[in-house]
């Protein structure tokens, strides 16, 4: 048979999607061998999020998730915390009843509030509970204290693990996967994984953190990524119990590589795809810190959809009708 141009037969091979602007700029539609992955075909003539994305494998059922997505908004820690806690319960018992209710995702921001999991140890706290300077919760999460803020986003995934792997490893390992390659696609940033810790890191900082909960194999809580979170009320803590360790946020490290140039909200680029194709090329540029969150919200739903396989079905309701969501579960 005929060998196929060498785009599509990797694309075959690791199941990626090439982008059609691929085979349009020279090379791709030949039958030679492929560029080497660091040549300037790789690293100048398109942004990497544009170059492939990764499939779900073949064969995998995709399950349908309902997007509550609310990434521009401030949802007080309290509100969906008890709307994540109504959603599970109301799964619970639609499982009993033999119904098979749609998994959920909700995406959002918190105003400042320090939490702690289950086990948390308040040593972790430098300052005293009782005077604390934001709100405090003890949730039954997993993991140590953490803080939520403005410019962080926070995704709280509502899945049926019996629809993927009931294993709890392998969904942090999912988590912490949707936040590497997000970060890669849209910011060209190298995070990674550290052994025996959970979370995501660029060098030697902490920009994600993750704790979860799991009731009869259905998920809450999840994870948090700092895009322009204001790092300053983590001094006040030990964050997830780690001493030795920082906690960076995305613009930082962007900046600190000399790939973004910040500027006030009231001077953006000229353009919605401006900015975006801008932070995709990773050159340095002024940018609007509330359109790198969008940027960063829109790949975080794109890695989380793939690396799950799932399909969003928009749901966007006040979270203060919990009562109500907790009879919507599709």
């Amino acid at each position: 048979p005929m060998a196929l141009p060498w785009p599509l037969a990797l694309a075959q091979e690791q199941h990626l999607f090439f982008h059609p602007l691929l085979l349009l700029l020279g090379g791709g539609g030949g039958l030679g061998p492929p560029p080497p992955p660091n040549s300037s075909f790789f690293q100048s003539k398109l942004p990497r999020a544009l170059l492939f994305c990764r499939l779900p494998v073949i064969g995998r059922c995709t399950r349908r998730c309902e997007c509550y997505d609310f990434f521009d908004h401030q949802i007080p820690y309290m509100e969906a915390w008890r709307w994540q806690k109504a959603m599970v319960e109301a799964r619970v018992t639609a499982l009993r009843e033999g119904n098979d209710p749609s998994d959920v995702l909700a995406i959002l921001q918190h105003p400042p509030v320090y939490t702690m999991g289950t086990r948390s140890s308040q040593n972790f706290l430098l300052f005293d509970p009782r005077n604390s300077a934001y709100d405090l919760y003890r949730t039954e999460r997993g993991g140590e204290v953490t803080f939520h803020g403005p410019g962080q986003l926070v995704m709280y995934p509502i899945l049926n693990l019996r629809y993927y792997r009931m294993d709890l490893h392998w969904y942090l390992r999912s988590l912490e996967e949707v936040v590497i390659r997000a970060l890669e696609a849209s910011c060209a940033i190298e995070a990674s994984r550290v052994e025996g810790l959970t979370g995501v890191w660029v060098g030697d900082k902490k920009v994600a953190a993750i704790g979860v909960r799991v009731s009869r194999w259905i998920t809450y809580h999840g994870l948090a990524l700092n895009v322009t979170t204001d790092l300053t009320p983590f001094k006040n803590i030990i964050p997830c119990g780690l001493s030795d360790r920082q906690v960076g946020s995305v613009i930082n490290v962007l900046k600190a590589q000399n790939m973004l140039r910040v500027e006030s909200p009231s001077t953006p680029l000229e353009s919605g795809l401006d900015r975006e194709m801008a932070s995709q090329d990773s050159l340095a540029c002024d940018v609007d810190p509330d359109v790198l969150v969008g940027l960063l919200h829109h790949s975080l739903l794109r890695e989380f959809s793939v690396v799950f396989g799932v399909d969003f079905l928009p749901a966007r309701v006040a979270f203060t009708q919990s009562s109500a969501l907790a009879n919507s579960i599709g």
